[in-house]
């Protein structure tokens, strides 16, 4: 459960301007999630979020990017704890998620920076992964793997 409401929140955050712990909580409860300010307070700490200055200067939350570049834990398990399988579609590369899963999976997707990936579009299940070039499928799919066997 905390997996997927860390995920959820993951999710909230890239598509919304989340401004307050009791905004996040609001938007978690609507999705299904009984959370206290306290849990919300926790979630946000591990999954190191911080706020940044949004639309109209007003403070939004946002997962910190390691400057290093290395990819949180949470965001690997998230990756980890959704992902079912990979198929290839020219240069689509089709990910199937654990159900509601989609959006948050390809959240870590998109954590993971690769150069090679020109985006992500996300249902509940199902991952579209846009490669820029057919010959960078099987790089990107071994990067996958890598995480998913870590």
């Amino acid at each position: 459960m905390k997996e997927q409401r860390q995920s959820k929140i993951l999710s909230l955050i890239q598509k919304q301007e989340i401004e307050t712990q009791e905004e996040l909580a609001e938007n978690l409860e609507k999705a299904g999630f009984k959370v206290t300010q306290a849990t919300v307070s926790r979630d946000i700490r591990e999954l190191r979020l911080t706020k940044v200055a949004g639309k109209n200067n007003a403070q939004k939350y946002v997962a910190l990017a390691n400057y290093e570049n290395q990819i949180s834990e949470k965001v690997i398990r998230v990756f980890k704890a959704g992902f079912v399988s990979m198929d290839i579609a020219q240069n689509i590369l089709v990910i199937r998620t654990l159900t509601g899963m989609g959006n948050a999976v390809a959240a870590a997707i998109d954590a993971f920076k690769h150069e090679e990936i020109v985006g992500t579009l996300a249902g509940d299940d199902t991952i579209f992964c846009a490669i820029r070039d057919i010959e960078e499928m099987e790089s990107v799919i071994n990067k996958f793997q890598e995480v998913l066997n870590s």
